[in-house]
């Protein structure tokens, strides 16, 4: 087919949108280790979860053999709003290159939140007002899940509470008043509001913060307030059911060109965008029916896949949360105050670390200037500011479209744009005034946070 016939962005109509989400987990055949309770070390029940997560969400979460989820009529009417989103050929960018190959990515940028968040906000919000809940608390790193959270908890009429990562909280004040328009409350994190909080901040005094660090927070207020449970934005198995919904559709409109991509890219921090995007194609790959080289990116400030010990830890720094078996760098460890916020988790998606441990993927670390000089020339001829966390898959996406120049080789490459990087230009003013530099942890730093995981011998 030749490039006049495919256009610049493939949409699907509404009908089309995929009307069940789909689990990757009921075509592993080796499933990802079970979540441990920390005081037992036994396998968790759907009674211990239920104290923390939504009834149904615990379902879905303890769900390893179903591979279709149906979405609900209310969720499905709501991602209408913002749904299906294009797949877009990346024509400009590939001029640009002077490359042989096809770049196409997948665009979750077209809401308020300005990232695919939406996609699980909405499910586990809505689960949380069936349930006949009065709220639900969350941490966030960058923004983006707390901003979509808080525009999901609007929608249906349920309280929300932030606990948002220092750094962030502080680098981007914007985002913060999204969520506060939405009526959220936003407290950076770690704070002194809770009992968790104080004892980090005992511990590490002037701390940035971390994702691990706002998870206990969170998860403790959830726990001791009543009508309340906790929602995740990553890393758990019931976000990346929802975010299927991204490679579902990204799927359906390649198909739609007889597009059947190489290589497939996604940025990585606990696992909800890049396992969304890969699952119907891992889904085939796990199956026999196809293969696709997938590659996760992560920041080689927080590298969980390339640097990390894959084995039992715990979800946050205050090691209260559920054990999770996942490639991590230890709940004790704080990545430095990387811009890309949402990218700032110590461990991997269970899931995605199972899948990577089998070689079903690769995984590379990039470094921030590199990363923000892919976002700069994204940005100049695509004519979309990219997210930061986005654009660690930009980076490596170009660097394969220039591997194909010198090879000649006519691959196709997808990768997730996960989101707009509109609330991130304290970052891109670093950037442009060439005082952003580069964190990479010693091996040292490293050994300091495998040293607060837990002994467990299974």
């Amino acid at each position: 087919m030749s490039k006049q016939e495919i256009p610049y962005k493939i949409y699907l109509s509404e009908e089309e949108m995929p009307k069940e989400w789909y689990s990757i987990r009921a075509d592993m055949k080796k499933k990802p280790a079970p979540l441990l309770n920390p005081a037992t070390l036994k396998p968790l029940t759907a009674d211990e979860l239920s104290v923390v997560f939504c009834r149904e969400l615990v379902e879905q979460e303890l769900d390893e053999n179903t591979a279709l989820f149906p979405i609900p009529e209310e969720i499905r009417n709501f991602y209408k709003m913002y749904r299906p989103s294009p797949v877009v050929r990346a024509y400009c960018l590939e001029k640009k290159l002077n490359t042989p190959a096809e770049i196409y990515y997948k665009f979750e940028g077209n809401n308020t939140s300005g990232s695919h968040k939406l996609n699980s906000a909405i499910a586990q919000a809505y689960y949380a007002k069936k349930q006949g809940l009065k709220g639900v608390t969350t941490e966030t790193g960058a923004g983006q899940w707390g901003t979509a959270l808080s525009m999901a908890c609007a929608y249906l009429g349920l309280d929300c509470k932030v606990f948002m990562v220092k750094c962030s909280y502080e680098q981007k004040p914007f985002r913060r008043e999204v969520m506060r328009t939405y009526g959220a409350s936003v407290t950076p994190s770690p704070s002194d509001t809770t009992e968790i909080g104080r004892k980090i901040l005992a511990e590490f005094p002037g701390t940035t913060g971390s994702l691990g660090c706002a998870i206990s927070e969170a998860v403790e207020v959830a726990t001791h307030t009543e009508g309340y449970r906790y929602v995740l934005g990553s890393v758990l198995n019931q976000v990346l059911l929802h975010q299927s919904i991204i490679g579902l559709e990204a799927k359906k409109a390649l198909d739609k060109y007889d597009i059947v991509p190489d290589i497939i890219i996604g940025c990585a921090g606990g696992g909800s965008n890049l396992g969304g995007l890969i699952s119907p194609f891992m889904g085939q790959k796990l199956r026999g029916e196809q293969d696709y080289r997938i590659i996760a990116v992560e920041p080689a400030s927080c590298p969980s896949f390339t640097r990390g010990k894959y084995a039992y830890d715990f979800c946050d720094t205050g090691q209260i949360c559920p054990l999770a078996k996942m490639y991590t760098l230890g709940s004790g460890f704080i990545p430095s105050a990387s811009h890309a916020g949402g990218l700032r988790f110590h461990g991997m998606c269970p899931t995605l670390s199972e899948l990577y441990d089998q070689g079903m993927m690769e995984a590379v670390a990039v470094e921030q200037t590199s990363v923000f000089e892919a976002a700069e020339m994204f940005a100049r001829v695509e004519g979309i500011l990219p997210a930061p966390e986005s654009s660690h898959a930009i980076r490596v996406a170009i660097d394969e479209a220039l591997k194909c120049k010198e090879t000649g080789e006519k691959k196709k490459i997808l990768f997730g744009l996960t989101g707009t990087g509109y609330f991130d230009l304290v970052a891109y003013e670093k950037y442009n005034n060439g005082v952003m530099s580069d964190s990479i942890p010693t091996d040292e730093e490293i050994a300091k946070g495998w040293a607060t995981m837990p002994k467990v011998d299974l």
